[in-house]
């Protein structure tokens, strides 16, 4: 699975790039590695980060959607903005009831190799990718936390090349939150 590894990373690093820049492009890339991470995961017992590949690739889509009829800042960048406080304070109890529910359902009903940890980072990548659609900031806050919790639950599962890779996604995310809030829409 190194080689399928492999291409899903650096495909995700063209993604990520693209991302921070706030261009369309991104998508391609992104479906491109979601549908080979998919078969990464499930082959190191990862389920739910197997199973969050699919709701990626359906995500991917409608991003590529929403982001092609978004409002630009010129030709090549659409305009990002932040969440309400109460949103924000709506999208955290979400994340955090459905982080622990999924958790236990994936420890009670699967042979999970890290069920809670696994299903935190999965609800937690949900919630960032469809606030990365909706061209949110606060989606940048969230892969922080992903790439921190994702890094040594790879690396305990032997996926070095991941592992890698969110330690690349982490710096990027850093770069994507500097960068979006820069260009927020001011309210």
């Amino acid at each position: 699975m190194n080689g399928i590894e492999a291409i899903a990373a650096a495909l995700g690093v063209v993604n990520v790039l693209l991302v921070v820049r706030r261009s369309l492009w991104n998508y391609p890339f992104g479906l491109a590695m979601v549908a080979l991470y998919f078969f990464v995961f499930f082959d190191a017992r990862l389920y739910s980060d197997a199973l969050l590949q699919i709701f990626f690739f359906a995500v991917q889509l409608y991003g590529w959607w929403a982001w092609a009829r978004a409002d630009r800042a010129d030709d090549r960048h659409i305009l990002v903005e932040r969440l309400a406080g109460r949103e924000r304070a709506w999208w955290a109890g979400g994340i955090l009831l459905a982080a622990a529910a999924w958790g236990t359902a994936m420890a009670s009903l699967t042979d999970a190799a890290a069920p809670h940890v696994d299903g935190g980072i999965a609800v937690a990548s949900v919630a960032a990718q469809i606030l990365q659609s909706r061209r949110k900031v606060e989606c940048w806050w969230l892969w922080i936390a992903v790439d921190l919790a994702a890094i040594p639950l790879f690396l305990s599962r032997g996926l070095a090349v991941t592992a890698a890779l969110y330690g690349i996604f982490l710096v990027l995310a850093l770069l994507g939150l500097r960068e979006w809030q820069r260009k927020v829409v001011q309210a």
